[in-house]
């Protein structure tokens, strides 16, 4: 795709060489009249047939070739404001836009974005407004390549952003700047085939990366895993030969003393299933789409992407991030249907299905979790595929029983776009994971799969502290809901903590 350069662009504008403009214009019943002001301003004219179209119900969009070059080509893009327009318009026009001109010799991308007083309506903030746009630049420029061996060499692309205020765009820039890169990092780990990214490399790849930016890091190998009694982790992760970790992610804000006393900030433990492939285990899955089963690490990447994120920003919350890494596969030294297994908390899981396996290793993981005693708890996984049975492939199933905690990362969806659904979490649900033998079942009935995943991870948390799970088994993985999502594991979630994180938690 392209080295992309971003900017803020100057009042005047300077048009060079191999430019493209794209201008928005809103379908208010002034069309013609707005069509004529962007003739003299961009000293062009229309034919006829470019406007009549353009007027039309049936052409959002024309492409104007200017042959005295200033800028050589612009993209006139009509807005309806009508119900289908939300607040991810413009990152997914943009992302589509970025894709769509990559094999062009496009050197230079001018943005004019619109008043944002034409759309308060849809954002209720200025410099998120600009973001989005910004975004979708970046979104679009994704691409996994890795392993192609006649990929090309990215081409340089500088882009200019022009709006009416000035501070807020650069701002939004920056903010893009140390965002996006975290969402690039995410999406790279979630697309990275399952051979190339074991439990042991993930916890490489992680450490290695988070300890650029001051995060200190840790990991527990198999034989630590074992002498710190994580039963679920070890039985999920044994039948492999690429064992379990356990990377235990630290961030902590420097924080300014007054008084001879530092002020407290929020603690937050984010946790992530870490499965980098699941065969289903003993229960096999069926062999159709298992490849996709390559990004069950995809909460994992998540938390890692979140947390590098704050602190490349210097969030001031304390942030830890937990992620139990396994292989699910089946042999000889799998864990089976019918075994019961004993965790760290002492509380032991009858497993009656080991395609069941990520709520497993969650359990050890939330004990961990609940022990360093923080102010709140969030738990991301692709967990249950009955959570998108529910809602569908564009949404999170959101399960906590803190209605604040509900709201905040409820607006943080909507504001990002990485959005979540509350579904409910009532104590009615403990019983379908009643075990005639154990603590707990692994597996609850056909109905309510994805409540009952959440009310068995609920056993493992201290009822004393405000906890999420967040079940992101649809929109992590590639679907067609938006063009930045069509093609690769999406990095859904790191937009949208990062925003629950800045605005305060």
């Amino acid at each position: 795709m392209f080295q992309l350069e971003i900017n803020f662009g100057s009042k005047k504008i300077i048009y060079k060489n191999l430019s493209l403009a794209v201008k928005f214009l809103v379908d208010d019943g002034s069309l013609k009249k707005n069509i004529s002001n962007f003739e003299r301003i961009f000293n062009c004219r229309l034919t006829e047939l470019q406007k009549s179209n353009f007027i039309s119900k049936d052409v959002d969009e024309i492409r104007i070739s200017k042959p005295s070059g200033k800028p050589d080509e612009i993209i006139l893009k009509k807005i309806k404001l009508n119900d289908q327009f939300d607040a991810d318009y413009f990152r997914n026009y943009l992302s589509s836009l970025i894709e769509r001109i990559s094999n062009e010799q496009i050197k230079f991308l001018h943005i004019t974005i619109p008043s944002y007083s034409i759309f308060k309506k849809y954002f209720d903030d200025e410099e998120y407004f600009y973001q989005s746009f910004v975004e979708g630049i970046y979104l679009g420029n994704y691409s996994f390549d890795r392993y192609k061996s006649d990929k090309k060499s990215p081409k340089s692309l500088e882009v200019f952003f022009y709006a009416e205020n000035e501070k807020k765009v650069k701002s939004a820039i920056n903010t893009a700047g140390i965002l996006m890169p975290a969402v690039y990092f995410v999406r790279d780990l979630q697309n990275e085939p399952s051979n190339e990214l074991t439990p042991e490399l993930l916890s490489k790849k992680i450490t290695s990366e988070a300890r650029k930016f001051g995060i200190k890091t840790t990991v527990f190998d198999f034989k630590e895993i074992g002498k710190r009694n994580m039963g679920g982790l070890l039985a999920v992760g044994k039948g492999s030969i690429n064992k379990p970790r356990f990377i235990i992610l630290e961030y902590k804000p420097a924080v300014k003393s007054g008084k001879n006393k530092k002020s407290k900030v929020k603690s937050i433990v984010l946790v992530g299933k870490g499965v980098t492939f699941d065969s289903g285990g003993i229960s096999i899955k069926p062999a159709k789409s298992m490849g996709e089963m390559k990004n069950d690490m995809a909460g994992a990447s998540v938390v890692a992407g979140t947390i590098i994120a704050a602190a490349k920003s210097k969030l001031p919350v304390h942030l830890f991030g937990l992620i139990p890494a396994a292989e699910n596969m089946p042999s000889g030294e799998a864990f089976k249907p019918g075994d019961v297994i004993k965790t760290a908390s002492g509380k032991t899981i009858e497993i009656d299905d080991t395609d069941a396996e990520g709520r497993v290793i969650l359990a050890d993981a939330l004990d961990y979790a609940s022990k360093l005693k923080p102010n709140q708890i969030i738990d991301l996984a692709t967990l249950t595929g009955a959570c998108v049975v529910a809602l569908g492939e564009f949404v999170a199933g959101l399960f906590t029983k803190n209605d604040e905690l509900a709201d905040k990362l409820y607006r943080s969806g909507m504001k990002t776009f990485d959005r979540v659904w509350r579904l409910p979490l009532w104590d009615d649900y403990h019983k379908l994971n009643e075990s005639s033998i154990a603590d707990v079942k692994n597996l609850g009935s056909r109905w309510g799969g994805a409540i009952s995943a959440a009310k068995f991870l609920e056993n493992f948390v201290d009822k004393k502290i405000p906890w999420a799970h967040l079940d992101i088994a649809g929109p992590s993985i590639h679907n067609d809901s938006r063009h930045y999502t069509k093609k690769y594991m999406t990095g859904f979630g790191v937009r949208l903590l990062y925003e629950y994180l800045k605005s305060g938690s």
